[in-house]
């Protein structure tokens, strides 16, 4: 959260010892306070997925070299589709002893080991993430999530939700003042928070090499960048 103090008072540095302070501006005149949001929605111009490869042998050792050569197929075929490397960010690694738990209780039967990695890549061409998928599932990928949607740069309708909602609350705040028998207002306060989101993303998912031999339609829709604003005013006459 941003917060923003309106100056109301100029003081004089001295010459002391830095230390916390907190001044506090008592109204004169009733006080309302506003909480207002406005949403704008943008196409976004990024999409980033999860992919990685899960594999099982007997030993530890095993399960990790059959999951790292699995995994340099899966990244260079990342890099083959003209995705930088920078934009490509292990997100995961894990190494399990599994066991199988035989119907009926009994004890567990160790089963050998699991490794598992994932990389999170941002595709930035969002009409090539149906694609993508597809290539990833057919160079051996089996664990997918996403895609979840994006702005590279959402500062513009950061900025465009921002006045809408000042703009409203100033608005919000004169009809209260002048309800209540007051001439206008001042600005006290303005506490703002800033959130952007698309569709919610699927949870992880596995798939099969069959799956490769479909398309898979993929739709971007539109993100919305929210911004919500607190803000305080004291009526004025």
């Amino acid at each position: 959260m941003i917060r923003y103090a309106i100056p109301l008072l100029a003081m004089s540095a001295l010459a002391a010892p830095a230390a916390a302070a907190e001044v506090q501006i008592q109204a004169q005149a009733p006080v309302v306070e506003l909480s207002v949001s406005e949403t704008v929605n943008s196409a976004p111009d990024i999409a980033q997925v999860g992919t990685g490869v899960t594999t099982r042998a007997r030993t530890a050792k095993d399960a990790v070299r059959l999951n790292a050569a699995a995994m340099q197929k899966v990244v260079d075929r990342l890099k083959a589709l003209g995705i930088a490397a920078k934009d490509i960010q292990t997100s995961n690694f894990n190494l399990n002893a599994q066991f199988n738990y035989p119907n009926g209780g009994g004890t567990p039967v160790f089963a050998g080991y699991e490794a598992s990695n994932q990389v999170s890549a941002k595709v930035r061409q969002v009409d090539k993430v149906g694609d993508v998928l597809d290539a990833l599932v057919a160079a051996g990928a089996n664990n997918i999530s996403g895609p979840t949607f994006m702005l590279d740069d959402d500062g513009a309708p950061q900025q465009a939700a921002r006045n809408k909602a000042f703009q409203r609350g100033s608005s919000m705040a004169q009809d209260y003042a002048r309800m209540a028998g007051y001439t206008g207002v001042r600005l006290l306060e303005v506490s703002e928070n800033v959130q952007s989101r698309g569709p919610l993303p699927p949870m992880p998912y596995a798939v099969r090499a069959e799956a490769a031999d479909a398309k898979t339609p993929i739709e971007a829709g539109e993100v919305g960048t929210t911004v919500s604003l607190t803000l305080k005013y004291e009526m004025t006459r």
